[in-house]
């Protein structure tokens, strides 16, 4: 297979439906993972051992698991959680694996390249910063008339209220090499789907990636969530999705919006809050039959293959 050389940029379940799509029309495949999870196995991993939080990146390696019967088993294999109230209740297999080879190997790059070797990963799975990160929120709506500090990437993505602006802490941590070049490299650049606060921005706020986000020759795709005014987006549209990342990226430009029909409820002001920003509207199904908050890895494959056509892209 051939195909343009990706730099898929998320976290989480998002992330996961991304590379399920990617992983379809291109071998050239880099994703590249949030490490600010605080929550469950990754959070109980990262503070018992100060390692990157392994949660994500497991889940977009499970994700690039060959399609044989090796990949399937070890795709599996990597998401098995075991249950009870013990030491290993609650956590994956996978990240147990991932840690595991962490202390065995002196870069953590190193360890997750091991891994991807094992169960045979279309791509390459990446970590955003070389440090564990935390997320800190301004919310509005919690409390009458003022903002409250919110911090943790699992505290930010259940609050009741509006996130107004997201830091991280540290605010300037450093990105790895491999990650900085990837981004550089692309032929595209796709950011989204995912948790809009949590999965998504973070990545823009790492000032190595925000830089080469900036002045890759890569073009710049973002696919919008299925469920745009959920959870820690509550009360955004489509249009406050594209506002926010000119709030948090004003310097990044984008070159293509990709949306669902269902989630465009005004496609002119949609259309003008991505001219805003540099880029073209394209609206294309990408949506599960049945199950319209999941993506459907097909249609959104041959939604981004349309986006990636030669007619506009430089590969």
């Amino acid at each position: 297979m051939s195909g343009p050389v990706v730099a898929a940029l998320g976290g989480g379940h998002g992330l996961a439906a991304s590379l399920s799509a990617l992983r379809l029309i291109t071998d050239e495949l880099t994703a590249v993972v949030t490490v600010a999870d605080n929550g469950g196995s990754s959070g109980r991993l990262r503070r018992e051992f100060g390692v990157l939080p392994p949660g994500d990146l497991r889940m977009a390696l499970a994700a690039l698991c060959e399609d044989s019967e090796w990949g399937r088993r070890w795709r599996d294999v990597l998401q098995h959680r075991f249950s009870g109230a013990g030491a290993l209740g609650g956590h994956p297999l996978g990240n147990l694996l991932i840690v595991a080879l962490w202390e065995l190997e002196e870069d953590p790059v190193a360890g997750l390249d091991f891994v991807g070797r094992l169960v045979g990963a279309r791509g390459r799975v990446l970590p955003m910063a070389a440090v564990p990160l935390d997320i800190e929120a301004d919310v509005s709506g919690v409390e009458p008339g003022r903002r409250v500090l919110v911090r943790g990437q699992a505290e930010v993505a259940t609050t009741p209220g509006t996130v107004e602006e997201v830091r991280l802490v540290p605010a300037d941590p450093p990105a790895y090499p491999e990650s900085v070049a990837a981004l550089r490299a692309a032929d595209w650049v796709v950011l989204g789907p995912g948790s809009w606060f949590t999965s998504v921005m973070p990545h823009l706020l790492v000032p190595e990636l925000r830089e080469a986000l900036r002045i890759t020759r890569a073009r710049r795709i973002l696919v919008l969530n299925l469920e745009v005014g959920k959870d820690e987006t509550q009360g955004f549209s489509a249009v406050g999705h594209l506002e926010s990342f000119a709030l948090h990226a004003p310097d990044v430009r984008l070159d293509v919006v990709l949306a669902d029909p269902g989630v465009v409820d005004d496609e002119a002001a949609l259309v003008a809050a991505a001219d805003a920003i540099g880029a073209e509207l394209h609206v294309a199904p990408v949506a599960q039959r049945g199950s319209p908050g999941r993506h459907d890895p097909l249609r959104l494959a041959a939604a981004l293959q349309d986006v990636f056509s030669p007619g506009r892209a430089r590969w």
